[in-house]
């Protein structure tokens, strides 16, 4: 599983990518977390709002800090 936070390196990207990693360890889910800063990586995937998280290139949550629990349940599916 690829999952990619997606955003210019603001404290609410970090925080994404902090979430992130927190519900894969949580849930015992091995994954590679990378980066997108470049903003026409970012747009290439259709986002126009950051944090984005895309897992597997499908863009799930855009526009907002995923919590945690938001996360796992997305994970779960």
């Amino acid at each position: 599983m690829i999952i990619k936070v997606l955003g210019t390196g603001c404290k609410n990207c970090k925080k994404t990518e902090e979430n992130t990693k927190e519900a894969l360890a949580e849930l015992g889910i091995e994954a590679t977390v990378e980066k997108v800063e470049k903003m026409e990586d970012i747009i290439a995937y259709g986002v126009m709002k950051t944090p984005a998280l895309v897992i597997d290139e499908k863009v799930v949550v855009m526009g907002r800090i995923p919590s945690v629990k938001d996360i796992k349940k997305i994970l779960q599916k």
